[in-house]
């Protein structure tokens, strides 16, 4: 009896043990919204079902409506791997545990794409300096706060060095996604939109008679490519698993492919540093913005830049490790 009731004992342990293992061959994987889920799910399914066959990790696509929700889910481990743009990617590295360990390439073999401001083709607006001559006149698209070509760097680049304020300086200023916002420049809803390179060239192939009524105004300075994030607290095992089939995909025809609809070339091995470019926008945006305000006291405003200038040593001590 006694050794009936052990042996039973040792299956429910095994049992239980084979529930956890399986349970823990399970991950979610996190897109950001740069458009529409049903254009994501298209492009984005493909490539999760050909990791899943090849780690044998089941692998679960998981969508919000906007890029918080991305971050937040990892942040609560509902995600543990994502791809994100370098703005949300730094938001998970400093909130949500997260690590970057790879990024895009695109299909030219490029590491980087550029920030845009776009309008209509039949607009009168030729250049930035006209769109911001006019900007009282004006409906401008913004991006989501975490994107880093629909935000971060025309915050940068276009606006703070020209010492504007988009949000208060346009007639009105809305906030939508890549997508979204392309098709607001096309239906008139904006006169202007914030946009990128890869997301504009994906416009062209989902919408291509709409993709001819958009006219480029201004382009950044090229940004790092998009980095992948995993939560640093995942399987070591698994995290091995996921990075060595992203390094390696797209050496087939058909995974090239699968690749081109998500506008890549492939994946490249990366790190947190990626993440150093966005991080000193960010401070000299926060650092230029604080100079002009003339509100905030003296001492206090100069506190605040100190602040600033130690983080940004800090980051250039970084670069010069790397």
């Amino acid at each position: 009896m006694k050794r009936r009731v052990f042996l039973s004992s040792a299956v429910l342990v095994a049992a239980i043990a084979a529930s956890a293992h399986a349970k823990a061959a399970e991950l979610n994987f996190g897109i950001i919204s740069t458009e529409s889920t049903q254009n994501l799910k298209a492009n984005w399914t493909p490539l999760l079902a050909d990791m899943q066959k090849a780690t044998g990790i089941k692998v679960n696509a998981f969508f919000a409506p906007d890029y918080a929700g991305i971050i937040e889910a990892m942040r609560f481990n509902k995600v543990q791997v994502a791809w994100f743009g370098n703005k949300s990617a730094i938001e998970a590295v400093d909130r949500s545990n997260g690590e970057v360990f790879a990024k895009t390439v695109g299909k030219d073999g490029t590491e980087g794409y550029y920030s845009l401001i776009v309008v209509r083709n039949d607009s009168k607006l030729k250049s930035l300096d006209e769109v911001l001559a006019h900007r009282k006149e004006l409906k401008f698209g913004f991006g989501d706060p975490n994107s880093t070509s629909g935000t971060v760097v025309p915050g940068y680049y276009a606006f703070a060095l020209n010492k504007i304020d988009p949000v208060k300086d346009f007639k009105r200023t809305v906030r939508s996604n890549h997508e979204t916002n392309l098709l607001a420049v096309v239906s008139g809803q904006v006169d202007a939109a914030t946009n990128n390179t890869e997301n504009l060239e994906r416009f062209s192939r989902s919408h291509p008679d709409k993709a001819k009524l958009v006219r480029e105004v201004w382009r950044s300075p090229i940004i790092p490519s998009d980095p992948l994030v995993w939560r640093k607290d995942l399987d070591p095992a698994m995290k091995a698993k996921v990075r060595d089939f992203l390094l390696a995909y797209g050496k087939g025809g058909n995974e090239l492919k699968v690749l081109h609809g998500l506008n890549l070339g492939g994946f490249k091995s990366s790190s947190d540093r990626q993440l150093v470019t966005i991080r000193q926008l960010e401070l000299v945006k926060a650092k230029t913005k604080l100079q002009a305000d003339k509100k905030l006291a003296a001492e206090e405003r100069d506190r605040r830049i100190r602040e600033i200038e130690s983080k940004l040593d800090a980051l250039r001590e970084k670069v010069a490790k790397k």
